[in-house]
């Protein structure tokens, strides 16, 4: 298939490190190269699951590539995760093309049994994964080019007959099997409402964005040298995920109370039970302590306050105990309050009865009966909270670390957000002052209160530095005292090309930061900037700076996509667990298809046939309404030259999850 573009993606530690050590993926680009085909990308990614899926499902969802091909990580090594990374994002397989890799190897070597390759594709896109030697990598590639085989199969990934192929195919005397117009030799793997999870995010295979001259424009510069088109470049979702990934670090780590604030923070060392717990032999109920040796009869009922439990149980009485609490000295059983019967009551003087004297047993109880031994639920030195467990809301990690008696541990510290909003025309709704001018009373600040509602509701402290207006020294002065007090700084509006857009240029040319990137292939959210500025002597080397669009809608749908991933790698989560998960869904109501990916805001509902996703309407990047009620975004994919120009109802697409589910 002459022209078709093609991804290439070389999984390697030691090529991630150093690119010169990149050997199969060169081979791979002049090969395609000289057979017609359009090598779009070439990237390096270490042998990390979240890293290879990040790059090809941000390949799949931009839509300009037909054939991604992958090199390296298919063996038996331990560090070998491609086909782990890949084969779950497949939505039709190919064992055919497999077995054809397979075959092609072992003509050459029986070592290529170790070989662990996988086929298929995703949407639109096919998918093939080589091994990483060069040898192996021109073995295989002679195999997929020889008779048209990735050709035909291209044809029909995109929605072709294969009719064009058949014909060449023909002509140069190569047998057609029956059944292949069909396309038959891609297997069908359903997914209607599979809760397929996995970070989905959006790249466009690029090199990662490095750190640049200043390209922001120069505010005291005349009107005729202003930026009439943006020099910043427009990058994938994908990309700009992994720059943020890059280049945010995790906060230093201290010593926090075992209190109901620890909830949100995550674990900065191993936990282990300091002792054996329970720490003596305990009851798991209500009743009353005894010998197993005891027939069923009349006993006295002693107590903590009339028996110590050191001294052995004397004959004829029982110790009455609660659950979780400790045995006497002698006794080995505990039968229920159930199984007892109260013979007598002790007495006030004035006749009033207030505690038990004797009871009845009614059954003879074997020995450990209703006992716990010590250790029995945390053995002493037993791990029971693993370095980076984030402490939930729903409490089980800080009951685990009271149960065991842990008053303190070490966390990594929670990131302070400073949060500020831009622009002449805004509002305070509890303060309004309208700037004086032709009787325009300008418009509500939408995006601060949101933002923190949604920033203090995942249990981040905010700053509040209110707004900003339009010129160069209060922008100056506001985001220094936000760099100086938080951890990350949040802003909205002036990310875009008019003249009182401040932000980029206030970031470059008079804070010394680095833009990572300045515009995003994305819908809604386009002018969307992260920075770093270096801070010396403040609470940390350098804070990370979200530029968010002013439209509100905007604002919250970026936030969820990108701030919260760098607040959560700020606080110290697991990598993997920095993006907000995602479920497969199937679409209520047809939507068109934007040249960028888009993310449509929508109310999610599980049922009985999976999960549902019903667009909450309109999706105007200015109608913060289009969140309201919203519990997901769903990722719709860039529409394609030749692709459909909108999803139909029932299609299953991948969706963020951004607040509680609904059921249905």
């Amino acid at each position: 298939m002459s022209g078709a573009r093609v991804a290439i993606l070389t999984v390697s530690d030691t090529a991630a490190a150093d690119t010169s050590a990149d050997r199969s993926g060169p081979v791979i680009q002049s090969i395609l190269t000289q057979n017609g085909y359009v090598c779009r990308h070439l990237v390096i990614v270490p042998d990390d699951d979240i890293r290879i899926r990040t790059v090809v499902l941000g390949w799949c969802d931009q839509g300009d590539v037909d054939w991604i091909v992958t090199t390296g990580g298919t063996g038996f090594g331990v560090r070998d995760r491609t086909p782990e990374a890949i084969k779950p994002l497949l939505e039709r397989e190919a064992p055919g093309l497999v077995h054809l890799l397979l075959s092609a190897s072992l003509k050459a070597t029986p070592l290529a049994a170790l070989s662990r390759p996988v086929a298929g594709t995703i949407r639109h896109t096919l998918v093939v994964t080589l091994p990483g030697s060069v040898k192996a990598v021109q073995e295989n590639l002679a195999a997929l080019l020889t008779a048209g085989v990735v050709d035909h199969a291209l044809e029909l990934v995109r929605g072709g007959s294969g009719r064009a192929v058949h014909a060449q195919l023909a002509a140069e005397g190569v047998r057609i099997p029956e059944g292949s117009v069909s396309g038959a030799s891609v297997s069908s793997r359903s997914s209607a409402g599979a809760n397929h999870h996995h970070h989905h995010h959006h790249d466009h295979g690029h090199a990662p964005p490095q750190p640049r001259s200043v390209l922001s424009h120069d505010p005291s510069l005349p009107a005729h040298a202003r930026h009439r088109e943006s020099p910043y470049p427009l990058v994938s979702v994908a990309e700009a995920y992994l720059s943020i990934l890059r280049e945010i670090q995790p906060l230093p780590v201290y010593e926090e109370p075992v209190t109901p604030r620890l909830r949100g923070h995550v674990i900065a060392e191993d936990v282990r039970a300091p002792r054996n717990v329970p720490s003596t032999y305990s009851t798991n109920v209500d009743g009353y302590a005894l010998r197993s040796t005891d027939p069923p009869g009349i006993y006295k009922v002693l107590s903590s306050r009339t028996h110590s439990l050191s001294v052995p149980l004397p004959p004829g009485t029982v110790f009455r105990v609660n659950t979780g609490g400790p045995l006497p000295a002698g006794a080995d059983a505990v039968i229920m309050v159930e199984d007892t019967r109260l013979h007598s009551t002790q007495r006030t003087p004035s006749g009033e009865e207030y505690e038990e004297d004797e009871i009845e047993t009614l059954a003879q109880v074997p020995q450990g009966e209703n006992v716990r031994e010590p250790g029995s639920d945390v053995r002493q030195g037993e791990l029971v909270l693993e370095r980076g467990t984030v402490v939930s809301s729903a409490g089980g990690e800080i009951g685990t670390l009271a149960f065991v008696g842990r008053t303190k541990v070490n966390v990594v510290r929670k990131p302070v957000v400073s949060l500020l909003s831009t622009g002449n025309e805004l509002l305070d709704l509890q303060s309004p002052h309208p700037l004086p001018g032709d009787g325009w009373g300008g418009i509500w600040d939408t995006n601060r209160p949101s933002l923190q509602a949604a920033i203090e509701g995942l249990g981040y402290e905010v700053i509040d530095l209110g707004i900003v207006p339009d010129n160069l020294e209060a922008h100056v002065a506001v985001l220094r005292k936000g760099l100086e007090s938080a951890d990350l700084l949040l802003t909205t509006g002036g990310t875009s090309m008019g003249v009182g857009d401040l932000l980029k240029p206030v970031l470059e040319r008079h804070l010394g930061g680095i833009v990572h990137f300045g515009r995003v292939k994305v819908k809604p959210g386009k002018p969307t900037t992260f920075a770093t500025v270096p801070t010396p002597g403040g609470r940390s080397e350098r804070v990370p700076v979200f530029a968010l669009p002013g439209n509100p809608a905007s604002a919250l749908v970026m936030f969820h996509v990108f701030v919260i991933p760098a607040l959560r790698r700020l606080g110290g989560w697991p990598e993997a667990r920095c993006r907000l998960p995602s479920v497969r869904v199937q679409i209520q109501e047809s939507m068109r298809l934007d040249p960028r990916p888009e993310y449509h805001r929508a109310i999610i509902k599980a049922s009985p046939a999976g999960f549902k996703a019903y667009s909450t309407g309109g999706q105007r990047s200015s109608r913060v309404a289009s969140l309201k009620g919203a519990n997901g975004l769903i990722a719709l994919p860039a529409r394609g030259e030749k692709g459909p120009s909108k999803l139909e109802i029932g299609d299953i697409v991948e969706a963020i999850i951004i607040s509680e589910l609904q059921m249905e």
